[in-house]
């Protein structure tokens, strides 16, 4: 895949790629702007990757800041065994922390967005040494408070085989979700695009990844994931209500909708700054990065 792929895109994706040896497999990721300048850490969710901050990659170098967008096993250009064990939050997590470390970073702005909540944060919640402020875009991080209401498509992406034939056969995570349910403005879906978000799963084994995800969403208040999130949640409380936090939202995200802002984010950060964008979706990134890179370069600021 890697000799028949244009990794650039039709240079959308101009950036150098760089690596990471964990013992599960290697991860990729890009490092822009000035070693020595503040960072901004940008964590994707699914089944995207690092190219869904293509343009705040560009505006955070342009500013003179450091940039850092991760590519999780399984996703974009790292590599992907097809074991799904090798895919839950925590194994996701512990990878992500480890090579943020080997970056040995300081006075970070930590960027999350979709599973980037539990990954990303994550990683800030343990080393609040290193991380000087919070860009929360849509995303959960939080023990959920009842039975957590799924949408058909989710119930059916964790149902035996069908999920396997709907996620690994027929792609319709992305096909579906990332392309039509999950943005506002389509017409930014051009083909060069597409095909950057399709290049990373070309076979029923890669989308392995993909399929872990929808799998690992808690029910429900209880389990590894509830548990995780709500340590995590409990850290950013205790290191970040005195810090600069904003939250920028997507008022037409159909998996975090209005009232994760309200009565979650707003609950751990009731200080926070909040943006609400009134036409933006799930992919946040594509529908308003225009509008929300401006917004992150004056925070940092």
């Amino acid at each position: 895949m890697a000799e028949t792929v244009d990794w650039t895109f039709k240079g959308t994706w101009p950036y150098e790629p760089r690596w990471f040896e964990t013992p599960d497999g290697r991860m990729h990721y890009v490092d822009e702007g000035p070693r020595d300048a503040k960072p901004v850490v940008m964590f994707h969710g699914n089944p995207t990757w690092g190219y869904l901050y293509r343009n705040f990659i560009r505006g955070v170098v342009d500013a003179g800041l450091r940039a850092i967008a991760v590519d999780y096993l399984g996703f974009g250009r790292s590599e992907k065994p097809n074991r799904p064990e090798l895919y839950t939050i925590r194994r996701h997590a512990e990878r992500v922390d480890a090579l943020l470390e080997s970056l040995d970073l300081h006075r970070a702005t930590v960027v999350p967005q979709d599973w980037g909540g539990p990954i990303g944060l994550y990683w800030a919640a343990r080393h609040p040494d290193r991380v000087e402020r919070l860009f929360i875009l849509n995303t959960f991080c939080h023990r959920p408070p009842g039975k957590v209401p799924l949408p058909l498509p989710l119930r059916l992406f964790r149902t035996p085989v069908v999920g396997e034939v709907m996620v690994k056969g027929l792609n319709l995570f992305t096909r579906v979700f990332l392309f039509r349910a999950g943005v506002v403005h389509h017409e930014r879906l051009t083909p060069e695009v597409k095909e950057a978000y399709l290049a990373p799963h070309p076979t029923w084994s890669s989308r392995t990844p993909v399929l872990v995800f929808p799998r690992e969403i808690p029910a429900g208040p209880e389990g590894p994931v509830s548990d995780l999130m709500a340590e995590t949640e409990q850290e950013l409380q205790r290191h970040f209500r005195p810090r600069p936090v904003k939250i920028v939202w997507a008022m037409k995200d159909l998996a975090f909708t209005p009232q994760v802002l309200e009565q979650l984010w707003l609950r751990t950060f009731p200080d926070a700054q909040v943006m609400r964008i009134d036409d933006a979706g799930h992919y946040l990134q594509e529908d308003a990065h225009e509008r929300i890179v401006p917004a992150l370069l004056e925070f940092v600021a």
